[in-house]
Parts: structure tokens; C-alpha cells; sequence
């Protein structure tokens, strides 16, 4: 993490997630480290779900999140699920909102305005796995290993892993994971296109993530947010319509001005200088 600082003044307040942030304000770096094995619960999602919002309005373009914990016995873990000890004595019905409330904080946090990273070398099981669906792009390093163990203590996996990981690995891999519980490693995540890459170590892993970030931050806010918004929006939709989402995505970026920045700087962008884009302008989800 060298070359960041942690400007709380800048970050929500959170409680469980260690978040540093560049000095240009474009980088965020998301460090987990709660808990006894990073396990997702009320608190880290109170955490997530500020994330999510202050992502919307902060200057930030590119997220990098990762683990270095490792357990008792030295095994690296990523997130090794819910926090379901915190659940003990709830009722059916508080299980539920709970449950609901995940799968709405990792859909927000999805369609977040920025190239969110994940570098996984560790134990993703249930919620760590669910949480690929939530990035834009998974690097996995030799301690990677994913599964979704659900169907065997009587649910399923209920922020993603149902209703969405099909569309990433195809139907036939998300029964495989969802019905077996089985656990692959990171070249088998590669291989059913779970991960993108396949990293040799952790550190391997974020320095090609701090390269595809260094990449993004330097681009405009509003044409990046504009271009996911817009690809995620037309996924499942006609031709038409994902003609029209893209046609309104180009507009905002005529109105936001920042086309009018690059056509003025095309020259000095072309040739690796950094030039000042407008504030972001969203498209509307």
C-alpha cells in the first residue's frame, strides 16, 4: 500500500473495511480484515452499502479490494461467507430481511460508477464466492478457492449465487458449484471463466491490478461510469434497447463535456498526458 493514505475525511466512516485512497482521489483500495475469517455480516454490510453510495458522487474511477488474512493455521483467506453465528436465535422473517438486504447491497455496489478489482488469493466460499458477481474483473492467486456450500446446510446461496452467477460460467458450472458444494482452486476458476487471470502470488496479483487501475483513473469519470451503466443496463435486452442505452450513455457524455475535453486534448492524450476532466455526470440506473 505503499504511496497511499487513508483520508477518513474523504471516506465514509466504516467500521470493519480498511479503505486507503490515493492522494489524486482516484484509486481506493479496499483491504479486508474483520472478524475471524473475514465473514460477511450486518457491520461489514453497513460498511459496503456506504461504499456503494459514496461511489456514486467521490472522484474515485478504479477499487482494488483484497485480503491478506490468513487463519490459525497459515491458510490465506479471502471472505470465507456470512457471518451466520450472528444469525443464532434470529427468526425466519429476520432472515430473510437480512438475506434481502445482502443481495440489494451487492446489486448497488455492481452498478457502481467505477473498475472495481478483485485480487482473491484465499478462501471464497458462499458470500466470498457470491462477491465475484458484484466486480468487474477477478485476478486469482495461487491460494484462490471458491465454493458454494449452501444446499448443504439447508438454503442456497441467496446475494447472487442463484439468480446471477449462471450468467458469468454458464448454467451447467453454477448447478455444478451450487448443487455439489465443490471446491475448485484458482486454475479451475480461470478455466469456467470465473476469474479473468490467474496471478502467482498475491502480490503479483496487485500489481496487475494497480496497472489496469493506473489505466482507468487516468480516463473520464463520466464516460467510464457511462459505459458500465450502459452495459450492464442492456444485459437480457433487446437490440433496440441496448442501441438506445448506448445512444444515451454517448449523450451524457457530449453534455457532461468531457467530449469536448477530449477532442480539444487529443494530441496530448494519445500521447500519454493526463488532462482535467469535468466532474462525473451519472446515468440513471
Amino acid at each position: 500500500m505503499t504511496g497511499y493514505q487513508i483520508h477518513m475525511s474523504q471516506l465514509p466512516p466504516l467500521t470493519s473495511l480498511k479503505a486507503s485512497l490515493s492522494e489524486d482521489g482516484h484509486l481506493l483500495h479496499i483491504e479486508l480484515d474483520h472478524g475471524r475469517v473475514n465473514e460477511m455480516g450486518s457491520e461489514q454490510l453497513t460498511d459496503w452499502e456506504a461504499l456503494a453510495g459514496w461511489l456514486e458522487s467521490a472522484d474515485v474511477r478504479a477499487v482494488i479490494t483484497f485480503s491478506r488474512r490468513r487463519s490459525r493455521r497459515g491458510s490465506p483467506i479471502f471472505i470465507a461467507g456470512a457471518n451466520v453465528t450472528e444469525r443464532v436465535g434470529w427468526s425466519d422473517e429476520k432472515v430473510r430481511t437480512h438475506v434481502r438486504w445482502q443481495r440489494s447491497v451487492l446489486r448497488r455496489l455492481r452498478s457502481a460508477p467505477v473498475f472495481h478489482i478483485a485480487v482473491v488469493d484465499g478462501l471464497a466460499l458462499g458470500w466470498g464466492a457470491e462477491m465475484m458477481i458484484a466486480v468487474d474483473y477477478r485476478i486469482a492467486g495461487p491460494g484462490a478457492a471458491f465454493a458454494l456450500p449452501e444446499t448443504g446446510i439447508g438454503i442456497l446461496p441467496g446475494a447472487g449465487g442463484t439468480s446471477e452467477l449462471w450468467a458469468m460460467i454458464g448454467v451447467p458450472q453454477a448447478m455444478r458449484l451450487g448443487m455439489t458444494g465443490e471446491k475448485i482452486d484458482a486454475d479451475e476458476a480461470l478455466r469456467i471463466g470465473l476469474v479473468q487471470e490467474r496471478a502467482e502470488s498475491l502480490e503479483a496479483g496487485l500489481d496487475r491490478a494497480a496497472t489496469m487501475a493506473a489505466k482507468v483513473v487516468r480516463r473520464s469519470p463520466t464516460a467510464i461510469g457511462a459505459f458500465k451503466r450502459a452495459m450492464l443496463a442492456g444485459i437480457g435486452q433487446t437490440p433496440d434497447v441496448r442501441a438506445e442505452l448506448e445512444a444515451q450513455a454517448y449523450e451524457l457524455c457530449l453534455e457532461s463535456g468531457d467530449a469536448a475535453v477530449g477532442r480539444a486534448n487529443f494530441k496530448a492524450i494519445t500521447s500519454g498526458e493526463e488532462v482535467q476532466w469535468n466532474s462525473r455526470r451519472l446515468l440513471s440506473s
